[in-house]
């Protein structure tokens, strides 16, 4: 099953939630809507399933419009970010109770559900309770409930976000895994960059109800369309500047900015893992002082003085770290060996 949204407008009481947004999604694609709180992600997402009215534009499902379809004639399966289980019922009773409403009998849908329990990786649990479940578990029902009735679009908004950093890294790549054994169409919505990056075989940044980029995952993080992207996915330095022979100027270092015109104000954003760094000098290094490092796990934070009141911070794998010796005021050499650069809004 396609997806294609047209011209999508949501407005809530002279609030445009979302401004003008068109996008396709292929059959067997797993698209996601990645942004901030507050971007409109979400209210795409219920527009597509028929729990909000759209209040201009166009949704086609497999080249029909489905704009005015009710919900319960979409074949959309919808898993929200709370379970959302029926406390009282069994897990595959839970399964398949959209079955069960829809009248299948009760041969056929607890059939059905038996084989989705094997599916999401739950054999043997089928008479448990929701409270007899973990939080991931509880998830994977919910995602079983989702799918039983067959859908032929899966929408997921925030499935993850109600658990420990953890689960939703065992989760997500289990997600992945299902989607390729089922190649069901799916859209995710989440505001996680990683679980985005992860899953995703393309994905679209939502700010302030718009798309900003839509592009497949390292094209999101290598080439980002805009200083929303770039900033948005990952952490970043920031360098404002001013455009000059085609070049940003900041200290030692020379930024390309050809495609900007002489005299532009500039911002140059570039990451912390795309900063370089060496106890000796090397060809194009810089030198500076360490201000400061701060442990973060696999890697170090470092807060380098490149001249008096400008500071890099580079992200160094701790074994690197201590391999090389960097301690606070040890003179090191740097190089960025990534920017990116745009016209300063």
């Amino acid at each position: 099953m396609s997806i294609r949204v047209e011209n999508l407008v949501k407005s809530f009481n002279g609030f445009t939630a979302v401004d003008n947004i068109s996008f396709l999604v292929e059959k067997g694609e797993f698209v996601t809507l990645l942004g901030p709180s507050g971007s409109g992600k979400s209210t795409v997402l219920r527009c597509i399933a028929g729990l909000e009215t759209p209040t201009a534009g166009r949704i086609e499902v497999k080249g029909e419009d489905v704009t005015e379809v009710p919900v319960q004639n979409r074949k959309v399966g919808f898993v929200f970010q709370h379970f959302a289980l029926f406390r009282h019922l069994s897990v595959i009773d839970n399964i398949a109770f959209g079955l069960k409403v829809r009248g299948v009998k009760t041969g056929e849908r607890l059939d059905r559900a038996r084989k989705l329990l094997g599916l999401v990786g739950l054999e043997g649990l089928d008479k448990r309770m929701p409270s007899q479940l973990s939080g991931g578990q509880r998830q994977r029902v919910a995602l079983a409930r989702a799918l039983a009735p067959e859908p032929e679009l899966l929408l997921l908004d925030e499935p993850f976000g109600a658990l420990d950093t953890r689960l939703r890294k065992e989760l997500r790549s289990w997600l992945k895994e299902l989607h390729h054994r089922v190649q069901l169409t799916t859209l995710l919505v989440t505001h996680d960059q990683d679980e985005a990056f992860e899953v995703s075989d393309r994905i679209l940044v939502v700010n302030k109800g718009r798309i900003e980029q839509n592009a497949p995952p390292q094209d999101i993080f290598n080439f980002p369309a805009t200083e929303f992207v770039a900033a948005f996915v990952g952490e970043t330095n920031r360098i404002d500047g001013v455009v000059t022979a085609g070049e940003v100027a900041w200290g030692h270092f020379r930024f390309k900015a050809v495609h900007l015109q002489e005299g532009t104000q500039a911002t140059v954003l570039f990451r912390p893992n795309d900063v370089y760094v060496t106890s000796y000098k090397e060809r194009g290094g810089w030198p500076g002082t360490i201000r400061s490092l701060q442990y973060l796990g696999a890697t170090e934070l470092l807060d380098i003085e490149m001249e008096p009141g400008q500071h890099v911070i580079a992200h160094i794998p701790t074994g690197v770290a201590g391999l090389s010796g960097f301690t606070k005021g040890k003179t090191v050499y740097v190089m960025v060996t990534a920017a990116h650069v745009f016209e300063k809004k």
